[in-house]
């Protein structure tokens, strides 16, 4: 109950904050978000290091933002796409990377995806260098126009509060169970008769799905796809929101999200106003920093929180609800003096 009341003032709150936040703003941290999401089904619930998961949120991308401008399809078709291309390179690069374990795994993901990142880059229909510019916003169902930033606002939230809904009923339905127990302990899950490889390739396959949507979504809002989101650096991206925010937990990765995209958006104002008052100049090149202030972050994170912020804010909680009551006996005795001292 306190979960679902939780998850309710969050929505309520999304509502609201476009009134008061710039929309674009946050479209581009629920796309994220996310997409941090759906990597920590992999990892966080799987046990699975993917380093390839920019191939899916990237190439997604590209071919929403081709089906958007050169079909002139509706934005729901638009994304469809997009999500269909990502669950076939899911597939494919899982059929070949899942049969390893560990960082052979990792490192076939990787390779994989990079491979993608070339083929983006000499590809003519991506536009190389210069990324597919131009993406229009496309109307919903071919009635409701996009154009405006509020509205589109709306559909990208109801888009995130879907996926969410559907990544956290996998991780409590009986396939999460099953996920759940290969991450513990992979030789007791197949000793117990599950397929694990065809449960880790499914996992895999949704991951690699609700990437593909996050990385639609987010042409679809900015306009634009670029070769930065298949690049592998947009892999080590989601690995660190996830770290962040809390590593096995549902609102770790989101949160997770919000800081690093706050980050990235905010670091030049930060640093130009402590330039104004310290008159140091260096903090005025703070915002070209972007990659050492996240890099000292998640140097932070492993050394001082290495559940995450939720993770710690988690723990933290846990450890003062257990705090052990007063034994009975104890609490008897102060009782039994004062009947005692009484006249």
């Amino acid at each position: 109950m306190k979960k679902n009341a939780f998850y309710a003032a969050a929505i309520v709150v999304a509502i609201f904050l476009p009134f008061f936040v710039y929309p674009v703003f946050l479209m581009k941290v629920l796309c994220f978000a996310l997409f941090a999401c759906a990597f920590n089904l992999l990892i966080g619930y799987t046990g699975l290091l993917s380093f390839g998961h920019a191939a899916f949120f990237g190439g997604a991308g590209y071919m929403t933002g081709f089906a958007l401008k050169y079909w002139n399809l509706s934005l729901e078709f638009g994304l469809a796409a997009g999500v269909l291309v990502a669950i076939v390179i899911g597939l494919l690069m899982g059929a070949l990377a899942i049969r390893r374990q560990g960082i052979y795994f990792t490192m076939i993901t990787l390779a994989l995806a990079q491979m993608l990142f070339f083929a983006c880059l000499q590809a003519p229909f991506t536009g190389g260098e210069d990324g597919l510019q131009g993406v229009p916003r496309a109307p919903l169902l071919g009635l409701v126009s996009t154009a405006d930033d509020r509205t589109l606002y709306y559909v990208v939230l109801g888009i995130f509060v879907a996926g969410f809904a559907l990544i956290m009923r996998t991780i409590h339905s009986p396939f999460g169970q099953v996920l759940k127990a290969i991450k513990e302990n992979e030789p007791r899950a197949i000793s117990l008769g599950y397929d694990v490889n065809r449960y880790k390739l499914l996992a895999f396959v949704l991951s690699a799905g609700i990437s593909g949507l996050a990385g639609a979504t987010k042409t679809a809002v900015l306009g634009f796809e670029t070769l930065t989101d298949v690049h592998w650096t947009m892999s080590g991206l989601v690995v660190l929101m996830t770290l962040v925010g809390g590593l096995g937990t549902l609102t770790g990765p989101i949160v997770g999200a919000v800081v690093i995209i706050a980050l990235e958006n905010k670091l030049g104002e930060i640093g130009n106003g402590l330039a104004s008052l310290t008159g140091i100049e260096w903090f005025n090149s703070l915002g070209e920093s972007v990659t050492i202030v996240t890099g000292l972050i998640f140097i932070l994170c492993v050394l001082a929180f290495r559940r995450g912020i939720v993770g710690e804010l988690g723990a933290l909680y846990q450890r003062m609800s257990a705090r052990p009551a007063k034994p009975a006996a104890q609490q008897a005795v102060p009782a039994a003096r004062a009947e005692v001292q009484a006249p």
